[in-house]
């Protein structure tokens, strides 16, 4: 025994957690970055994308059932990535939360791209006729053409935000 009397437990390892690694700020401080701004605008652009690729009817799913899958996953992967941060849960949980914030954008990006491009052919093909029961119709009538064209433009610019925001995580995680 120590002349100053009994010596304390060891602190307990199960309740004891190292601090998780992040350096985006947690709560409405994440809107006030670069960051946080480019995830509410690929969550607009992305849901914008969403939405005009599904009212063209998908008159070519092989080709914008991905586009589909690539556009609402984003979109709901994006809100869940900023309801983590704007509910403070990054503060919890034990991560690295750079290095989360990098590999979700690196995918995101790669998807997004291909999304893109996969929806910029669909829509070049606008003057391909095909066979019908009656008559020989272009493949997208002009509705569905307008449509995918502004699908493209958002697919690209939803894509240049997920690339802004791959360059700014690779900055936080390889400082």
């Amino acid at each position: 025994m120590s002349a100053g009397g009994p010596v304390p437990p060891p602190p307990n390892p199960a309740v004891s957690f190292p601090a998780p690694r992040v350096t985006l700020p947690a709560g409405l401080a994440i809107l006030r970055t670069y960051s946080g701004a480019f995830v509410c605008l690929e969550i607009l652009f992305g849901g914008l994308v969403w939405i005009l690729v599904a009212s063209s009817n998908v008159p070519l799913p092989l080709l914008q059932g991905w586009v589909m899958f690539v556009s609402v996953a984003a979109f709901f992967f994006s809100l869940l990535f900023l309801g983590v941060f704007l509910s403070g849960m990054v503060t919890q949980i034990n991560a690295n939360w750079n290095l989360l914030d990098f590999a979700y954008h690196f995918t995101v990006f790669v998807f997004y791209f291909g999304a893109f491009l996969l929806e910029a052919a669909a829509t070049s093909l606008h003057n391909l006729h095909c066979n019908m029961t009656v008559s020989v119709q272009p493949l997208l009538s002009n509705n569905q053409y307008n449509i995918n064209v502004a699908a493209t433009i958002f697919a690209f610019v939803t894509t240049v935000c997920y690339g802004c925001s791959l360059g700014l995580a690779l900055r936080r995680w390889r400082p």
